[in-house]
């Protein structure tokens, strides 16, 4: 009998798995600044890995490290991570990304937030990126953002842009706002800044110029935004973003990305990795369901009447 019940725990012991000696993954997640649409990325990532059955404590172990806008910290951070061995490095946004792509060749990388992925020279194209990266890109639908002003009934003649020259994601968005603001026959008036910092003076700089500011997804002037909306309430200067989020804190209107939803999806792209896929061959995705925020707080500062057709429309409205 004690032969056949120690038979039964050895093949018990088999039959469970071995938690103390599976394999926790190391994360590396880098991120180029604290902001609400880069946060909820990174949390929406996380939640689904979780979903997934990946959670910390257990079988997955984070190392998230925010680079405050530096790009000095954001190349340190990388080269850390490489140094530690992470399985895989999550990079939100564009500077980050680079940072850790020209940090290595090997390690997966699994990128977020990215503007244009194939001009950073991250990936080769979209279908088949052909290097150790791969993940989604948040670029902006910058024709339809821009086409809110005009459904608002706010008439632009001059149309300013505040943005950091430094972040290729925002060099391509500009190139795009240019594109189509001749569309509309529209000029652009360029504010440039080099950190937060100097957010507040680049807004200043457009009082009296322009009709309307459009702030892009650049992580530098996102991450200062009440610097912008507030010399826009004071002078009665309507603001159009690029992403949702600054919506909510405070911007007039915006036709953008869930950035939650972004990192939903592309932790389902994380996982595809730890599985075993190849980032050469795994497509980056986009996320095809924009949504449309209107602030009447915000328009009410800035002295636009919003149409009901378009409060209607609307899939989240700030009264």
């Amino acid at each position: 009998m004690k032969r056949l019940i120690s038979i039964i725990m050895i093949a018990m012991f088999f039959m469970i798995p071995n938690i103390v000696n599976a394999k926790v993954i190391k994360v590396g997640i880098t991120q180029i600044v604290e902001h609400p649409a880069l946060d909820a990325c990174r949390k929406g990532i996380i939640d689904k890995l979780k979903e997934l059955g990946y959670e910390e404590g257990k079988n997955i172990e984070y190392d998230i490290q925010i680079a405050q806008g530096n790009i000095a910290t954001a190349n340190q951070i990388a080269k850390k991570f490489v140094g530690d061995k992470k399985d895989i490095i999550i990079a939100i946004a564009t500077p980050t990304a680079l940072a850790v792509a020209n940090a290595t060749k090997k390690i997966p990388i699994v990128i977020s937030a990215i503007t244009d992925p194939v001009g950073a020279r991250l990936v080769k194209s979209l279908e088949r990126p052909g290097t150790n990266v791969t993940g989604t890109t948040d670029m902006s639908p910058v024709r339809e953002q821009l086409n809110l002003f005009n459904e608002l009934g706010i008439k632009i003649r001059n149309l300013g842009v505040i943005y950091n020259a430094g972040e290729a994601n925002s060099r391509t968005l500009v190139k795009f706002t240019k594109k189509y603001a001749k569309e509309f026959g529209w000029d652009v008036v360029e504010a440039t800044v080099t950190n937060s910092s100097g957010v507040l003076m680049a807004a200043k700089s457009l009082v009296g110029r322009v009709d309307g500011i459009y702030i892009p997804t650049d992580n530098t002037v996102v991450s200062a935004l009440e610097s912008v909306l507030q010399v826009a309430y004071d002078n009665k200067i309507p603001v159009i973003t690029g992403d949702t989020d600054s919506v909510v804190r405070g911007a007039l209107a915006s036709l953008g990305m869930n950035y939650y939803k972004l990192g939903l999806q592309t932790g389902e792209i994380v996982y595809k990795i730890i599985h075993g896929a190849n980032p050469a061959t795994t497509p980056v995705e986009t996320l095809k369901d924009l949504e449309l925020y209107i602030n009447l707080k915000a328009a009410d500062k800035m002295g636009v009447k919003v149409p009901e057709s378009l409060i209607k429309k609307a899939t989240k409205v700030i009264k």
